[in-house]
């Protein structure tokens, strides 16, 4: 009597599928609510957008700019040759929204939410790092 075993299939998932996968989820997510919740609101005048950048004392020009900042990084994350430099912005953009909301608005408890976002987008620039470092030696030509 001879026994067959069935051949063993490998999975067709190559190293790292998994993780580029959610990275894809986590940038399309962040990528909407950037435009979506963030940046849109300033560029249509949302009563709270305006409220709060009156209160920063710049005036509207400055609420328009960073809406068109937020709406950039987020297409941007939608971008696979941009998704690492995009990130690595909105963190800037987030630390500085942090900074924002603590020490000219004086609600430091509000700046947890952009720091959290900050850390977010850190941690996803330095995953899509490749794409970072082709993008700067296709701009250092």
């Amino acid at each position: 009597m001879t026994a067959t075993t069935a051949p063993v299939r490998a999975t067709a998932t190559r190293p790292g599928a998994i993780r580029n996968r959610i990275l894809w989820t986590l940038q399309v997510l962040l990528g909407l609510f950037m435009v979506i919740a963030s940046g849109i609101p300033k560029f249509v005048g949302q009563e709270d957008a305006v409220r709060i950048f009156d209160a920063i004392g710049f005036g509207d020009w400055f609420m328009y700019f960073t809406g068109l900042v937020e709406v950039a990084g987020g297409i941007g994350l939608l971008i696979g040759r941009l998704a690492g430099a995009a990130a690595a912005g909105l963190s800037i953009t987030m630390v500085f929204a942090a900074a924002t909301q603590a020490f000219v608005l004086d609600a430091p408890s509000y700046s947890v939410f952009p720091l959290v976002l900050a850390a977010v987008f850190a941690w996803l620039a330095s995953q899509r790092r490749d794409g970072l470092v082709a993008l700067r030696d296709r701009l250092s030509r």
